[in-house]
């Protein structure tokens, strides 16, 4: 039996949270002992149900003080007889680094990092490249550690895809008719329209003035659609959503946009779309949700770069579009709209499945070693 530790700065719900757990599964499904070091979170309940033992620690504090955990970290590696540490963050990292490097080499664990996004790029992101191996979630994310840090030997990364469950995505799923009714209900304005789904925060990043552009474009061309906004909105970010309103208001296209806000139902609400947009104004390291609409068999309208242009590059190639041509995304779409849109490619290797597969043999290996 191998024992695996992950450390991550907290469990909350977000994508690398998520993924810990998806592995932290894995691990104990697969008769290995789990361990999971964080500050703790809304999804240690669910860590725990699944098998892995969480252990709190504020290893993730952004403080000097944090480096007091040094020596018990030492200790505790020693104790609970570690084999592999996967830690996923990057004041983490240094912890875990400064422990593990002081370790007999005959004796310590074997040390994998993993990136899952374009970090500013100096010394504090580097610690991230001193894994015995690199994991990355996209070949643009390797291309970017490769560029930024030269002596980062190639070899050293092993670039796994994060996957959906295709059991919970796939294109035969419908959502129920009672959540079909009280969508309706909630929001009659969508009824009959065609309707283009812009999914993620309300940040400036996920390109939605560019999603106003395209709107009003389809309008133009009599096309009846209608842009769904799906995501909260960061109390920091409350000037660019006023920014954005006054847009709409400016553009006359107020009756043409509905904000969700945050909701828990994604997966129903991208099933039901007749179109979703990836169109971010800078490259995502993967696009989960983008993965998550393919599998659906939703079309989607992608900008190509970052991990939504390898999706889109191997799953629907025709929604690729150069990042910001939304004359070209207006074409795109207005010509599905009038005939069948695409088909995504199913079945994918992009799954959950072959993730944590992928993952437990890179952890076999190098404890091998």
């Amino acid at each position: 039996m191998t024992t695996i530790l992950q450390v991550v700065p907290a469990l909350e719900a977000g994508g690398v949270e998520r993924g810990t757990l998806e592995i932290g599964q894995a691990v104990a499904d697969a008769g290995h002992r789990s361990l999971v070091m964080s500050a703790g979170g809304r999804m240690v309940p669910e860590l725990e149900r699944q098998g892995s033992e969480h252990f709190a620690w504020p290893i993730g504090n952004k403080s000097p003080w944090t480096f007091r955990l040094v020596r018990p970290l030492r200790r505790f590696l020693q104790q609970q007889r570690v084999d592999v540490i996967d830690v996923r963050s990057r004041m983490p990292a240094w912890v875990v680094w400064r422990a593990w490097s002081r370790m007999p080499a005959a004796t310590r664990p074997r040390l994998v990092t993993s990136v899952h996004g374009f970090n500013s790029v100096n010394r504090y992101s580097e610690i991230l490249t001193r894994g015995e191996r690199v994991v990355t979630v996209s070949e643009t994310l390797r291309r970017f550690l490769l560029e930024q840090y030269p002596r980062l030997d190639e070899q050293r990364i092993e670039v796994i895809h994060r996957g959906v469950d295709t059991r919970e995505y796939n294109p035969g799923f419908r959502p129920s008719p009672s959540w079909v009714a009280q969508w309706e209900e909630a929001f009659p304005q969508l009824h009959l329209r065609h309707v283009l789904t812009l999914p993620g925060r309300i940040t400036r990043l996920k390109g939605h003035f560019d999603g106003l552009d395209i709107l009003q474009g389809l309008l133009q061309r009599s096309i009846p659609a209608h842009l769904l906004v799906v995501g909260g909105t960061d109390p920091r970010k409350k000037d660019y959503q006023r920014e954005l309103q006054g847009r709409i208001s400016e553009l006359g296209l107020a009756s043409h946009v509905t904000f969700t806000g945050q909701r828990s139902d994604l997966r129903e609400i991208l099933a039901s779309s007749n179109a979703v947009l990836s169109i971010s104004s800078q490259p995502e390291s993967f696009g989960r949700t983008t993965l998550e609409a393919l599998s659906l068999g939703r079309p989607v309208l992608g900008y190509d770069h970052g991990g939504v242009g390898e999706q889109l590059a191997q799953l629907l190639p025709e929604g690729l579009i150069p990042a910001g041509h939304t004359q070209r995304a207006v074409e795109r779409l207005a010509e599905w709209a009038k005939r069948s849109p695409p088909h995504p490619r199913w079945p994918h290797s992009w799954d959950l499945d072959s993730m944590c597969q992928r993952t437990l043999a890179l952890y076999g290996k190098i404890a091998e070693r």
